[in-house]
């Protein structure tokens, strides 16, 4: 059995060839495809979040909003940038979103990919420590994240308060038990993936990875999370951690599937460079329903993992999308013995 999940970008567009021509379009949409989701078996609803940017962002609103309309399926985000997050406020959001979901929340971070702006993070009012760079202030950031969501008091109470404070000092609320299990974090490298084991968080990684050894994606992908796994074993943690991954597979099964992505049956690797440093993009599958299965069944990452999260052209709107996890659900997962 394999978690099949959804990863939504949120992309809006005033284009006529957008189903998502606003911001509204997209929330909406968003959360529609979730239901739609659940009741087709898909087990995750997942959205990316991007600042400055003609996409979703801001999640917590959106994530509460699907919660109040699902039942059964898991929501979650890949990912949110740190560096843009005040950690207790966030806490405060996730908790009362968790509460509300009834403890289906799954909550992808990181350190966040390159950005519509410059410094993006220093509008938001947060800018790195002398002698720190960004990345070690999304760490920081999650770290006090990961450390209030323990639900253990650490605020001196007023002595003279407006409402009865229970004894000790305080903690954060709402409080939403099991949380801090359910945090992943978005690991591109394989020593970023040993961090993540260290920190006890699930190993969440993406369709790149911003380094190349000269081996196929899937194997250093595949590599990545051994690597995740032994350095979860090191450091002890006493429960088994979740590890994801992130692809995009389009099942050909008519005409219309054939003009939105026949192209990509022929994808590859692609190697280029992300932030100054050589990275691995993994290819698109895209085929008929027995040849996505022997593809995918060669797919050394996508094995290892426990959760596979299927990136979606939101764009092209809810019934279009339904169609696309349907026909994996239904047709590409029994065969590879994911259902």
């Amino acid at each position: 059995m394999k978690n099949i999940g959804f990863l939504s970008f949120g992309h809006w567009n005033p284009s006529p060839h957008s189903q998502t021509q606003s911001a509204a379009d997209v929330l909406h949409q968003t959360i529609d495809l979730a239901v739609g989701a659940e009741e087709i078996g898909v087990d995750g609803a997942y959205v990316r979040v991007h600042h400055f940017a003609r996409q979703l962002a801001s999640p917590f609103p959106l994530l509460a909003a699907m919660a109040a309309r699902t039942h059964t399926i898991e929501l979650g985000t890949g990912v949110i940038d740190m560096r843009y997050e005040n950690p207790l406020y966030m806490a405060e959001d996730a908790g009362s979103a968790d509460l509300i979901s009834n403890g289906r929340l799954q909550l992808g971070v990181s350190r966040g990919s390159p950005e519509q702006v410059v410094d993006g993070y220093r509008y938001f009012g947060y800018a790195p420590r002398e002698g720190t760079d960004h990345a070690d202030m999304a760490r920081e950031h999650t770290q006090l994240f990961l450390q209030v969501l323990e639900g253990e008091g650490f605020a001196e109470p007023n002595p003279r308060p407006m409402f009865a404070n229970p004894p000790g000092l305080l903690r954060l609320e709402p409080h939403a038990p099991g949380l801090r299990d359910r945090i992943w974090w978005g690991a591109g490298t394989r020593a970023t993936a040993e961090w993540t084991a260290q920190q006890g968080m699930n190993l969440m990684s993406s369709t790149l990875l911003s380094e190349d050894t000269g081996v196929p994606f899937h194997q250093l992908q595949a590599e990545q999370i051994q690597r995740f796994r032994d350095a979860w074993a090191e450091a002890g943690h006493e429960r088994t951690p979740r590890v994801s991954v992130s692809r995009s597979v389009f099942p050909i099964t008519n005409e219309e599937d054939r003009a939105y992505f026949g192209r990509e049956t022929r994808s590859a690797d692609q190697v280029g460079i992300l932030d100054g440093g050589a990275a691995r993009f993994g290819k698109t599958y895209a085929g008929e329903i027995e040849d996505l299965v022997r593809d995918l069944k060669e797919d050394e990452a996508v094995d290892a993992a426990d959760t596979l999260l299927l990136t979606i052209p939101n764009q092209l709107g809810v019934d279009y999308n339904l169609h696309v996890l349907e026909s994996i659900v239904k047709d590409v997962a029994p065969a590879l013995g994911w259902r």
